[in-house]
């Protein structure tokens, strides 16, 4: 680990150190409206997943994504008569039902939630969150 360590975090070249300093001492005048930018497609999303039977999710303060339970649609049957027993069953059948990909918390030790990302635009983001509320709505 040490050697891995050494070679991923120390030594950075002069060109990587010169565009990090550029970086933090360039202009910083774009960061209010990137800033505004992912709260709004934040907030798209989150308030897409609460408005979903069976999903629930927290309005995260950081980051570019949100982790929701689906614990709400476990157990529902698809029309394909599966049952969904896991957020990874529901992520694959996000996936297989309606083309939305989003990873299952399980991943990150945080079953039974799932990981979805807003770093796109607000029309895929809405589209999406349209599939996946018509998908879940023919759960039974």
């Amino acid at each position: 680990m040490a050697v891995v360590q050494s070679q991923a975090t120390s030594c950075l070249c002069s060109v990587t150190q010169a565009a990090a300093i550029a970086a933090l001492d360039g202009p910083q005048d774009f960061l209010a409206a990137r800033r505004d930018s992912f709260a709004a497609r934040r907030d798209l999303v989150v308030d897409a997943l609460n408005r979903i039977d069976g999903i629930q999710c927290r309005r995260p303060e950081g980051a570019f994504y949100a982790f929701a339970s689906c614990a709400g649609v476990l157990g529902r049957t698809t029309p394909g008569g599966r049952v969904l027993e896991s957020d990874r069953d529901f992520c694959a059948w996000l996936l297989d039902e309606v083309n939305v990909a989003v990873v299952p918390g399980s991943a990150f030790g945080l079953s039974p939630y799932f990981r979805i990302s807003y770093a796109t635009s607000a029309a895929e983001l809405t589209e999406a969150m349209t599939r996946m509320g018509e998908a879940c709505d023919r759960l039974t």
